[in-house]
């Protein structure tokens, strides 16, 4: 396994020009929704014309810095929506960073629509998805991190939630709920994530979207994989540190034909990831993954006997 080193792609962004730290997206005492530019004719709600509460964020607490990444290509379909869902959170303290690989549809007009609340963004040609996450981690300089796909939101209010249990619990990584909104039949379902422990960490389970993790534990996505490599990094980055369940939905994936985890065209890739996640030395051999599945749909049935999922 070849991880690439961000700090040779930070000396990149340097030489470039880019000035470190980042400038921070400051939440205003009225929010940024009569700020930011109007909403598209006919789009209403969260995040459209609603936002979360200013006054959420008791300003005489010393709000950590927060990091969220976008990778982006050609999804100007859902993009605007992922960058409002960021921004209309009001975060006090937040970094929010694009990294578009060259885009050939409108996402390249969407994001410099909202460039004034931006830390930075790029669109250019870049090595696909995990690259484009790398790449924006390596700017970071948030105490948390988080990256949010350009199909995918947040929902309201999360941040301020997420950050909250950060501080009580002192945890490394943070994660919860998720809902699938299907963009064709128009209906929402909801995924429930149980108790992540080290023991079944080899069991893809995780809401990507709904997962925060410490800047101190983070570590580089394994840039030759296409579709596994947010459960791929899981293996890496939260065995051995402390974790907190938030159990309630924090993001909305959105179901469409293009989306990777929907794709019946991307079957192949994956596959051809997960022979390469199984082959890697530090994650065991298949025979110990189909064991931890095997003890895993027990663990699964306890807990619906005993109303985890009620």
């Amino acid at each position: 396994m070849n991880l690439p080193d961000l700090q040779s792609y930070r000396s990149n962004f340097i030489n470039k020009g880019v000035q470190l730290p980042l400038p921070i997206v400051a939440g205003t005492e009225n929010g940024l929704l009569h700020q930011l530019p109007p909403p598209p004719c006919g789009k209403t709600g969260w995040p459209w014309d609603e936002q979360a509460a200013p006054t959420i964020y008791d300003n005489r607490i010393n709000w950590p810095k927060l990091t969220i990444v976008t990778p982006s290509y050609n999804q100007a379909g859902f993009l605007e929506q992922t960058i409002r869902a960021v921004l209309l959170q009001n975060y006090p303290n937040l970094e929010y960073i694009i990294i578009d690989g060259g885009s050939t549809d409108q996402s390249k007009q969407i994001i410099e629509k909202y460039a004034p609340w931006l830390s930075y963004y790029q669109s250019e040609k870049d090595n696909g998805q995990s690259n484009a996450i790398n790449q924006g981690f390596s700017l970071s300089s948030g105490r948390y991190h988080a990256w949010i796909n350009s199909d995918d939101y947040y929902l309201k209010g999360v941040f301020h939630k997420v950050l909250n249990k950060f501080m009580s619990t002192n945890a490394d990584f943070i994660y919860g709920y998720g809902n699938d909104y299907n963009v064709v039949s128009g209906k929402t379902t909801t995924t429930r994530v149980l108790p992540f422990i080290d023991y079944f960490i080899k069991i893809p389970s995780l809401v990507q979207p709904s997962t925060f993790w410490s800047a101190a534990i983070h570590e580089p996505v394994w840039e030759e994989l296409h579709c596994s490599l947010d459960f791929e990094l899981w293996l890496r980055l939260v065995k051995g540190h402390s974790r907190a369940l938030i159990k309630e939905p924090l993001s909305v994936a959105n179901v469409h034909e293009q989306a990777k985890t929907h794709s019946p065209k991307m079957k192949a890739q994956w596959e051809a990831d997960h022979q390469k996640i199984w082959a890697a030395d530090a994650h065991g051999t298949v025979y110990e993954w189909k064991k931890i599945v095997f003890l895993n749909r027990i663990r699964i049935r306890l807990y619906k006997v005993f109303g985890y999922y009620s």
